[in-house]
């Protein structure tokens, strides 16, 4: 069985029941973690209505999030559902904004760890891993 995530009629993804239910039960987590709603509403008939005007905001929290973090152990946790989320923006039709680092990278950080991480290596894994999953996502 599999579940559908639609916009305007329109399939996203077509998940199996148990990745839909992980990614779903992951965005109710990082909305609180970014304090944006997500877009993404209820599974109801095994379909997830997006809404492109909300998903926007929340993707662009989420990229300025896993910027500002420098922790190995955060990075493995959230990098996959980054992914999964930027693929999702990019079929519906969203351009995410990267936000402007004026100070290279190190004001506002948050759960460091030292040594820091490489910002643009993190940057790179997180395109590749977005690749991927985009190639591997059944519509």
């Amino acid at each position: 069985m599999s579940q559908y995530f639609e916009l305007d009629g329109e399939t996203l993804w077509n998940p199996s029941n148990g990745a839909a239910r992980l990614f779903l039960a992951q965005v109710r987590v990082y909305e609180e973690e970014v304090g944006v709603p997500s877009g993404f509403g209820p599974m109801e008939n095994d379909e997830c209505q997006v809404d492109p005007a909300a998903l926007a905001p929340f993707a662009d929290a989420l990229i300025a999030l896993h910027d500002r973090t420098r922790h190995a152990v955060v990075d493995a946790l959230s990098e996959g559902f980054v992914a999964t989320v930027l693929v999702l923006a990019e079929r519906a039709g969203i351009e995410v904004r990267r936000p402007v680092v004026a100070d290279g990278g190190l004001e506002g950080l948050r759960d460091v760890q030292v040594p820091l991480s490489d910002a643009e290596d993190r940057a790179v894994r997180l395109r590749e891993r977005t690749g991927l999953l985009g190639r591997r996502m059944p519509r």
